[in-house]
């Protein structure tokens, strides 16, 4: 049946141009099932560098060097001189959920012009009192991936690479950097449709690989769970089931990696089964439905 539902979405693929690349479907207990458009190449995975991040918190975390509720500046004390009034409230996990109140928006693709952007950051006014309002951006994720390095001592990527990328063979993987060196943490990840496949895996089976706890399992399983409201986002239904710790919500138990232009990772725990989709799609509200249409509504 596999085989059937992958023939049949690039079918619809075709046929409603979504733009694919590749997809790769795995389900437990069988081989995982691929089908290329075009070769795989590592290709930017947008927003999907959110979770990489989340992941190393939790791994910095289990190691007892921060915890999600440790304010910022606790962490970064020399910036307390330049911050905006409100920011000393402000906790990581507020950042990594997009609920800091900041008003900074940036995002990788737009140039830095600051000297340091996570001063700018700091800097900048609060319009929402922290914890209450959930604004997209990705200066939050930059933002703890500073303090991660600051408490490990390696920049997110480094930090990542024995534990996490290592483990996955995922070698040398590209992560852009801003101009002071440091990994963009919100975006500009670059990985194979397979690549990606492999840490979706590794989600569902709760940080496990290969009989080793690569991650912590309790981390993994907070991750859909402690989420935040996002009902008053108008950009459609696929971004108002809320958002956890670097992941959405989807629908029926579902939760998923999402990045522009149709990347994405879905892990459905209920049917044990990851859906792994690489693409330039400019139809990405199609795209995602055709994967549950196509394809996780059919192995329920």
């Amino acid at each position: 049946m596999r085989d059937d539902v992958l023939d049949d979405f690039l079918r619809a693929d075709r046929e409603r141009g979504l733009g694919v690349y590749g997809i790769h479907l795995y389900r437990e207990g069988g081989p995982p099932v691929e089908r290329r458009v075009r070769s795989d190449d590592r290709v930017n995975l947008y927003s999907i560098a959110k979770t990489f991040t989340s992941v190393a918190v939790g791994l910095a975390e289990a190691e007892g060097r921060l915890t999600l509720d440790d304010r910022l500046l606790d962490h970064l004390p020399e910036l307390r001189p330049i911050a905006a009034d409100g920011v000393e409230e402000v906790t990581l996990r507020q950042l990594m959920t997009m609920t800091s109140g900041t008003s900074h928006e940036w995002y990788a693709d737009e140039r830095i012009e600051a000297p340091d952007l996570l001063q700018e950051i700091v800097a900048a006014p609060l319009d929402a009192v922290p914890g209450s309002r959930f604004a997209y951006t990705g200066s939050g994720v930059y933002a703890v991936s500073r303090v991660v390095e600051r408490v490990t001592g390696a920049d997110v990527r480094s930090y990542l690479l024995p534990r996490l990328f290592a483990p996955l063979d995922l070698h040398n993987p590209p992560w852009h950097t801003c101009p002071g060196g440091y990994p963009f943490a919100e975006s500009d990840l670059f990985l194979r449709t397979e690549e990606l496949a492999r840490f979706a895996r590794l989600l569902l089976q709760e940080g496990e690989w290969n009989g080793a706890q690569v991650l912590p399992a309790a981390y993994v399983r907070r991750m859909p769970v402690e989420r935040v409201d996002t009902s008053a986002l108008d950009w459609g239904e696929r971004f108002t089931l809320g958002y956890g710790l670097g992941v959405w919500i989807d629908r029926a138990g579902v939760y998923r990696m999402d990045g522009r232009y149709g990347q994405y990772a879905l892990v459905c725990p209920e049917t044990r089964t990851t859906v792994t989709v690489t693409a330039h799609s400019e139809a990405e509200v199609a795209l995602l439905d055709a994967i549950h249409e196509l394809i996780l509504d059919r192995l329920r």
